[in-house]
């Protein structure tokens, strides 16, 4: 008999906010969420939604509105969302984090993380809170704007899988290195469904913005989120932010037993470097050396911290850069820029050659420092999917600071171990100014704290004309017949669904605009023969469905022009729930083999709908192939409450119908 996982940090914070269900595997629970953390990107959708669900104020312990995605301003539209966000804060009591603070992550982590606390974050990096002894988890917006209503955050329990680390990292690898190697173990599926905890002796040597590298990246491997627990080190980044009343110690229990097990002998590895276009295609620098270099770019939520900076700083320190390399250099927050620049590491990264950039998300969202077509850019960022840069026929690499900076002043990819001793550069060297401050320049300047009630409720929206209302949702019919219009491979991101960068991302508060933009990286006539297609129509994919990003307008766009059920072999756990929260029904083949006999163009028939949404011993579809004349099953993994928001439309009507009780109820 297997034995059952207990005592983890995971299990002591998850039992700490469990509002309904049993925290077994597979099962759905309801958490009581905290925090949560909204960004521009998705934000503006958010407060759309808590206007339609009628809330007056905010009912969590902290909410904050960040703005780090939009902050390219190249017309108005992106100011008109500022504005609108900044109304939407006042009006709801929200903190606000104006444009050049910082990117949510590590601002959040500076200012309000907190151990022992949930977050529920409208971005799918929020998980890097976890690097504080915090749930964190990254969902769709609305379920984000759900949680500050007072509802729970609803989950299927994921396994609990113990990662021990042991030893510590040699000279010139670093944490990036450390979630690198796990994604080449695993790949981008292999925390589906998962909650990785980290433990054991090699923790001792990692600060809590290393924690936040490992951290962050979870959401690459398909985690549900990542946890580490609350120690000294936890404590002493607090004391440096002149939070050390908000530490809480936590730890697991002696006896604390996993799900799952693996063991990473810190000591043990190398430079690492994930090659285009996937974060899981993960090699050793070595075995890639040499290859050209045009663009090298440090910074993003992925390595935000003082010691990725000052790091590339005391490397670049009285050498150059290589000609023809772009060496960008993104500071993650203000504070963070405040401290390189005290170490006299902007300096030094100036005198170089770097660009340095306003502090925000920026190439990582293709938000300018989009590379040369076919050109290679190595990027400390998390994500390198076909076309995320803003460049289609892009060439990403994924690499820590280390190799990117050596790749930057080389103008090949170059492994740092060798480049420092070509130059004779001493690993104590790399050490100097790395550690977390004792006092960092705290800087508050550029948040808002939220409204008092009294002033809060005499807040007018401020909504431009770039800033849409939400589309009404109808409900599910018994019966769906209609064209596939796209079929898919496999680990297809958000961003191919509804692209990011500078094009598209200034239309997030426009779901008519946005909706032209939907599936055009796969193919560009999807939003035209939606247009012209009455009635429903049906999308099939591969494995890992809806992988990346937590946007949920790669679940709101499709569906406003008519999409009404994925047919996929697997999907990745966030997107599949925003198609549950728009209306979308997500199944899978139960022959995964059928999805490659569905040709784009098929008409398919979904009979009996109602019926199996509302058996709970049965939860199969009969999907007819009418051109071929072939039936197909394919099941859902819907909880008995997300049947209810399904056959309702969505989240939405099914609140105002009633068809979703409080709570308990």
């Amino acid at each position: 008999m297997a034995k059952r996982a207990h005592g983890t940090v995971a299990h002591q914070l998850i039992e700490g906010h469990l509002v309904e269900g049993v925290p077994e595997p597979g099962e759905e629970v309801g958490l009581r969420v905290d925090q949560t953390l909204t960004q521009d990107a998705t934000g503006t959708l958010v407060m759309q939604e808590l206007e339609a669900l009628g809330l007056d104020r905010v009912r969590t312990e902290v909410s904050v509105q960040y703005v780090d995605h939009n902050i390219l301003q190249a017309d108005e539209r992106n100011a008109e969302d500022h504005a609108f966000l900044r109304s939407a804060a006042h009006r709801f009591g929200l903190w606000y984090s104006k444009p050049g603070n910082g990117v949510s992550h590590p601002t959040h982590m500076q200012r309000f993380g907190k151990p022992g606390r949930t977050l529920a974050g409208s971005d799918s990096h929020t998980c890097a809170a976890g690097s504080l002894g915090m749930l964190a988890i990254g969902v769709g917006g609305l379920e984000v704007a759900l949680a500050m209503a007072g509802r729970p955050l609803y989950l299927r329990m994921p396994q609990i899988w113990g990662v021990r680390l042991t030893g510590e990292l040699p000279p010139w690898v670093s944490a990036k290195d450390v979630i690198l190697e796990l994604l080449r173990r695993h790949g981008v599926k292999g925390g589906v469904n998962r909650i990785l905890e980290y433990h054991g002796p090699g923790l001792a040597h990692l600060t809590a913005m290393d924690r936040h590298v490992i951290a962050n990246m979870g959401a690459e491997l398909g985690a549900t989120t990542s946890v580490f627990p609350a120690d000294g080190t936890v404590r002493d980044f607090l004391r440096s932010e002149g939070r050390e009343g908000d530490f809480t110690p936590l730890a697991p229990e002696d006896n604390a037993a996993y799900d799952l097990e693996e063991e990473i002998d810190l000591s043990s590895l190398e430079p690492l470097i994930a090659r285009p276009s996937s974060p899981g295609n993960v090699v050793p620098v070595r075995e890639v050396e040499g290859e050209s270099v045009d663009q090298a770019v440090i910074g993003s939520s992925a390595n935000p911290g003082l010691r990725d900076f000052a790091v590339a700083a005391t490397m670049v320190r009285g050498r150059s850069t290589a000609d023809g390399v772009s060496f960008d250099v993104n500071p993650t927050s203000r504070e963070i820029l405040q401290d390189l620049t005290r170490l006299g590491g902007t300096f030094d990264l100036i005198q170089a050659g770097a660009r340095l950039h306003q502090s925000g998300c920026l190439g990582c969202i293709g938000m300018g420092q989009a590379p040369a077509v076919g050109r290679n850019s190595l990027r400390t960022f998390p994500r390198n999917f076909p076309g995320r840069s803003g460049t289609e026929d892009d060439s990403v690499w994924l690499c820590s600071p280390e190799t990117a900076t050596a790749s930057a002043l080389t103008g090949v990819i170059t492994d740092p171990r060798r480049w420092a001793a070509d130059v004779g550069l001493d690993p104590t060297e790399q050490a100097d100014g790395l550690g977390p401050p004792r006092r960092a320049a705290v800087n508050t300047a550029m948040l808002e704290a939220p409204l008092p009630p009294e002033e809060a409720v005499r807040v007018d929206l401020d909504r431009g004309p770039n800033v849409s209302a939400l589309p009404e949702l109808d409900a599910l019919p018994d019966e769906l017949t209609g064209p596939v219009l796209l079929t898919a491979g496999d680990n297809v991101s958000t961003d191919e669904i509804s692209p990011a960068g500078a094009r598209a991302l200034p239309y997030r508060s426009n779901i008519p605009k946005l909706a032209e933009f939907t599936f055009t990286r796969i193919d560009p006539e999807y939003p035209e023969h939606a247009g012209r297609t009455e009635g429903a129509h049906f999308v099939v994919g591969g494995e890992n469905y809806g992988q990346g990003s937590s946007r949920e307008h790669a679940a709101i766009t499709p569906r406003y022009l008519g999409l009404r059920a994925v047919l996929a072999k697997s999907f990745a756990r966030i997107h599949w729930q925003n198609l549950v929260n728009f209306g979308v029904l997500p199944l899978e083949f139960e022959d995964p083999a059928d999805a490659d006999r569905i040709a784009k163009g098929t008409t398919l028939r979904l009979p009996d709908l109602h019926r199996a949404l509302g058996d709970d011993t049965e939860p199969l579809v009969r999907v007819e192939n009418t051109d071929r004349g072939e039936e197909y099953t394919v099941r859902h993994s819907l909880s008995p409450r997300q049947c209810r928001i399904i056959l309702a439309g969505g989240i939405i009507p099914a609140l105002a119908g009633g068809a979703l009780p409080e709570p308990g109820a």
